[in-house]
């Protein structure tokens, strides 16, 4: 394995590289879009109930049936397999985040409308920072999700790190196999932890110690 890894070396990290391209720029996509959205439905019951179905149902389907299903409409590559990725993990992120903004005390909200207070006052010093520890609980989730998946991505040529895992099997390699896979799990448990400590740092302190 030692001797696999010395002579490999370089383009392990390549695929690494890839496979973090590919999970960083998912995962930013997936807040870009689940965050807003979900701050925008968070007081409209069934609005909410039905996206969250919908985002449910997109989950249900088989993540290589998705990646399959983004060959006729963009192709093979990246592109695809970051479309297919940001669409897979809306649900956490939207959840914790509907979920987050639900959860404040609508007397904080009379409190600062009573104080002159603008609605996108509101949402931008009250409903985000309270919000903040869940929406990052779905993201750190989702963060694990799109390593993960991203294994799936060489599938449509996207390269990363199911390079070696799908070529590992087509060759009856153990090596490939399993030096991708030590690299997934790495990346996926650095990935929480950056992401816990960011929760810790970023959530106020008042909630800090209410928690």
């Amino acid at each position: 394995m030692m001797d696999f890894i010395s002579s490999n070396g370089t383009d392990l990290l390549y695929k690494t590289w890839e496979h973090l391209y590919i999970s960083i720029i998912s995962l930013g996509i997936g807040i870009i879009i689940a965050v807003p959205v979900g701050m925008a439905i968070a007081n409209t019951k069934r609005l909410a109930g039905w996206i969250l179905t919908l985002a449910g149902v997109l989950q249900t389907v088989p993540t290589l049936a998705v990646l399959a299903l983004m060959i006729p409409l963009f192709g093979i590559g990246r592109v695809p397999a970051i479309i297919a990725l940001s669409a897979y993990i809306l649900l956490p992120i939207l959840n914790n985040t509907i979920i987050g903004v639900r959860n404040i005390d609508p007397d904080l909200r009379d409190a600062a409308k009573s104080m002159g207070m603008t609605k996108g006052q509101v949402i931008k010093s009250l409903e985000i920072p309270l919000a903040t520890p869940l929406i990052l609980s779905g993201v750190r989730l989702s963060s694990v999700y799109v390593i993960s998946w991203a294994t799936l991505a060489s599938y449509i040529g996207a390269g990363g790190l199911g390079d070696y895992i799908f070529n590992g099997l087509n060759t009856y390699q153990p090596e490939l196999i399993i030096s991708a896979t030590v690299m997934v799990t790495v990346i996926a448990l650095l990935a929480d932890y950056c992401l816990a400590l960011a929760e810790k740092w970023i959530t106020p302190k008042g909630l800090k110690v209410s928690r």
